[in-house]
């Protein structure tokens, strides 16, 4: 339903109008439902036991192919998903490349992090996949296949969708994620905020780009097809066994209601130590979804729109990070007989990695991808769970609000702490570790690595 509020503002909004210099893009949009059919594990929380008994909302899988004058492509795939891991994200993109020619730098991978979702391949294994009866591990394996195949089929629907477009930009603002390293206990959080005593770094900022038809003659845009936006919080409202979006997907539906025909797509930013407070209802998630859609709905709506100008550039590199200290085979081994299930189960791994020949290695492939889209947006994505201080730091460095900073992309293999939360240590600094399998915590170099290569892929070649 489009509430009374906004139908005065699509009456009273200014018009997106378009130059000719900026009407060379052309764009496709797609999207597909990934909810699982079948009752399965679910990811995000250690606690639960069972697998998904309903729904509350549908997940879904939606793509936006950018393209511009020269015919540079940009992919964006956005999955209502907590994560996904690296060997079923090469896979897909080794898919799109056979089938539709597209370069691992032209695909970027964005997850909403929801934790009423389904377990993701080997993501999170040691939490997960590792310790479940074989007949769920079945059941995860065929969704993985499954997923895959509805991920390349769906590209291929957008990309059979690409025409004349209009592409804009804006900033909106949403003020419900609060940083969890700083606040607690939670249940304070409500009262913290009412006295204006809450602590620590946040990013509030919503990116939105827009996506209209073709302009009439007279140079006023289409209407609306698609809409992408960000936000750094962790999809955390909810904790029961049915299938949800959380609020991304909330905002999501909002928007297309709010837009019929328009395809909204979420992606996470560097929420990795925000949470939404307060929590745990449904009618918060909706609430914090409603919230999400407005920020945006108002930069579509208003003079805060600004055009794209034409050009598209997209860069992929995997850095080597640096771990910390690895452990020894013999502790390893005394890791088996810990109290703690998920200890095990993450020794027992590395073990049998080790037996197969496969040293434990002091590094990971960590992918960093940036894109210039016009001459204005920089299009950050990191892999892993960031937390906000990269989107700080590099908005600071870089652009402002003209750099976008996802997280939770291509590859979720770990909480991404920057050098201070590694310092601090706690959960997101290393305590984590042990639910996705790393063998150890982060060097303390981790952050200056990814931001250095973020600033190599993004300055200009001589």
């Amino acid at each position: 339903m489009i509430r009374p509020a906004f139908a005065l503002l699509l009456v009273a909004s200014s018009v997106l109008f378009i130059s000719d210099a900026d009407a060379a893009w052309k764009a496709g949009v797609a999207k597909t439902k990934i909810t699982p059919e079948t009752p399965m594990a679910m990811s995000g929380y250690g606690g639960r036991d069972n697998p998904a008994d309903g729904k509350l909302t549908d997940l879904w899988a939606k793509v936006a192919v950018l393209e511009d004058a020269s015919g540079n492509r940009g992919v964006i795939i956005t999955l209502d998903l907590v994560g996904i891991d690296r060997t079923l994200s090469q896979a897909i993109c080794h898919s799109l490349h056979e089938k539709y020619g597209l370069e691992r730098a032209q695909i970027a991978i964005c997850t909403s992090h929801t934790h009423t979702g389904p377990v993701v391949g080997r993501n999170l294994g040691p939490l997960h996949y590792l310790i479940l009866p074989p007949e769920q591990q079945a059941l995860i394996d065929e969704y993985a296949a499954v997923l895959h195949a509805k991920v390349v089929a769906v590209v291929g629907d957008a990309l059979a969708d690409v025409r004349p477009s209009q592409l804009s930009w804006g900033t909106g603002h949403a003020t419900f994620a609060v940083n969890r390293r700083e606040n607690k206990p939670y249940d304070k959080a409500r009262e913290w905020r009412t006295a204006g005593k809450l602590k620590g770094p946040i990013d509030h900022d919503v990116p939105v780009l827009a996506i209209h038809g073709e302009s009439n003659a007279t140079g006023e845009a289409g209407a609306l097809r698609g809409v992408v936006f960000g936000y750094a919080c962790h999809s955390t409202t909810l904790a029961f066994t049915q299938w949800s979006g959380d609020y991304p997907g909330y905002a999501q539906i909002e928007l297309e209601q709010l837009h019929p025909g328009c395809v909204a797509m979420f992606w996470a930013g560097c929420g990795a130590d925000q949470n939404p407070l307060p929590r745990s209802t449904v009618e918060l998630a909706q609430h914090y979804g409603r919230r999400l859609a407005d920020a945006v709905d108002f930069v579509l709506l208003t003079s805060e729109l600004l055009p794209l100008s034409d050009g598209l550039t997209t860069k992929y590199t995997e850095v080597d990070l640096a771990l910390g200290e690895l452990p020894t085979k013999e502790q390893i081994e005394t890791d088996t007989k810990s109290t703690n299930r998920y200890v095990v189960a993450r020794a027992k791994m590395l073990l049998e990695e080790i037996a197969d020949g496969r040293p434990l290695s002091p590094t990971y492939p960590y992918p960093v991808q940036t894109w210039r889209i016009g001459s204005d947006i920089q299009f950050v994505t990191l892999g892993g769970e960031v937390v906000v201080d990269y989107a700080v730091r590099l908005k600071a460095e870089l652009s402002g609000t003209k750099t976008w900073v996802a997280g939770y992309a291509n590859d979720v293999m770990a909480y991404i702490p920057s050098r201070r939360v590694l310092t601090e240590g706690g959960y997101e600094g290393g305590g984590a570790m042990v639910y996705y399998g790393l063998p150890t915590v982060w060097s303390p170099e981790v952050e200056n690595s990814i931001v250095a290569e973020v600033h190599n892929q993004l300055t200009p070649q001589k």
